[in-house]
């Protein structure tokens, strides 16, 4: 199921990062994954949010720039070449992986993507039954 993911354009200066922390913790707005890269004189942050159009809607009120993307989050066995495994797939079957962000949680691991065909990316790792999260699980399991 393709999810939602925040992604937030901040200045690359100290404290940025906690005040988009503060907003969304001041509107009980959960995340369950993050990562955050360097672009220079700004950073990208990349969020899963309990409540996605919520955070884009309170941080987008504070004059920050905010978008929702389209991703998928996949659950792979935390072993070796599982990982390697869903790439493959997704490669033979046309599919670019833009970027990603991925990490072990228990038993399992988990990677949030962004492709450019996101539904043919679900048919392809569920014909080879590869699981991908719905929006329940994504804030579930991750």
């Amino acid at each position: 199921m393709i999810v939602k993911q925040v992604t937030v354009s901040l200045e690359n200066r100290m404290g940025s990062l906690e005040e988009i922390l503060k907003i969304l913790a001041d509107n009980d707005i959960n995340l369950t994954a993050i990562n955050l890269a360097d672009a220079g004189k700004e950073g990208v942050f990349r969020m899963m949010a309990s409540e996605p159009e919520k955070a884009q809607e309170v941080l987008s009120a504070k004059g920050i720039p905010v978008t929702l993307v389209d991703v998928i989050c996949i659950r792979v066995s935390h072993a070796v070449g599982s990982l390697y495994k869903a790439m493959k797939v997704l490669r033979e079957g046309g599919i670019n992986v833009d970027y990603m962000y991925a990490f072990a949680n228990g038993d399992d691991a988990s990677a949030v993507m962004k492709c450019q065909d996101l539904e043919k990316a679900i048919q392809l790792l569920e014909d080879h039954e590869m699981s991908v999260f719905n929006l329940e699980d994504v804030y579930k399991y991750l």
